[in-house]
Formats: structure tokens, sequence, C-alpha cells
């Protein structure tokens, strides 16, 4: 008997595939050397703009693990976090527990294809965009779909979470 086929790439891109997700598949050379940080150096080599590029950043929420996507060139409100999933506290995660429960390296980790299926928050401003490019799932690999379909794979809520 013939194994099923099952799409080739990281956990994100297959979720994606599996998922029948439309997205485009963007690979550059990450440079350990930059100063511009993984999401600002992911929206200069991939040529979109700052606000289109999202990264994904986990913190704890009264104890509980949660996910926040906001645009590169902006900060994650972790106020704003807090209040989106209901708590009175959030903090960033420690990096070693942010990998543990994504399977993903700090500066490659998607807000696909985790490990754990954490609670989610999508940065309002993303409905604002007909594409937006998240991390694929490793350093120099971003992915392009409707910020409507991310939403809805990683059965996220929207909620205002960037700052300057």
């Amino acid at each position: 008997m013939a194994k099923k086929k099952t799409p080739a790439g990281t956990p994100a891109l297959v979720a994606l595939e599996r998922a029948g997700i439309p997205h485009t598949v963007h690979a550059y050379v990450h440079d350990p050397t930059t100063d511009l940080g993984y999401g600002l150096e992911a929206a200069a080599a991939i040529g979109v703009p700052p606000e289109q590029v999202f990264k994904t950043l986990l913190a704890v929420a009264d104890g509980t693990l949660v996910v926040g996507v906001v645009p590169v060139d902006g900060r994650l409100d972790l106020k704003a976090l807090a209040r989106a999933v209901g708590a009175k506290k959030a903090d960033m995660a420690d990096p070693a527990a942010a990998e543990r429960a994504t399977g993903y390296v700090v500066g490659g980790i998607s807000p696909l294809g985790q490990k754990q299926r954490l609670r989610a928050v999508v940065d309002a401003s993303a409905l604002d965009h007909a594409t937006i490019y998240v991390s694929a799932g490793r350093r120099g690999l971003d992915v392009g779909l409707a910020p409507t379909d991310l939403v809805t794979l990683m059965g996220a809520t929207t909620a205002a979470l960037s700052r300057d």
C-alpha cells in the first residue's frame, strides 16, 4: 500500500498546504550580522514595506503562553495583549520557552504550524493589507498570505496590539 504523500517544507508551509490556503513563499539569505533585526531584514530582503511584514512574539499572560503578531516596525503593547486575552498582565516569554512551545527558533518563529496551539491575537492593522508576510518557520523564509486566512488558520482574534 502506497504511503499518502504529505506536503514538504516547514510545519508552517505544511499547515498552509493542508488547509488549501493560497500563499507565496519568499526565501532570502539571512545575514546574522545585520543590525536591522529579523523582521526589518525580511522586509528589505523581500522588497515589501515593513508595515506589511509581521513578527510573531510570545508572551505570558496570567501564567499562560499567548501569541501576539505585530508589524515588524512596531512593538508589542503588552498591556493591550493582556486586555485582548482577558488577562491582568502580560510579560514577554522566555526565548527558550517560546522555542519549546512553537518548535521554531527565535527569529524564525512562525504563527503557523506551532507544536502547541496557543491563544493568539493578530494586530488589527494586518486587515489594512490584502497580503501580509510572516515567518514561514525559519530565518530567511517568509510567506505571504491574506490576513484573514492567517487569522482563520491560527484561530486568532484581532486587536490593536502595536505601538511605535
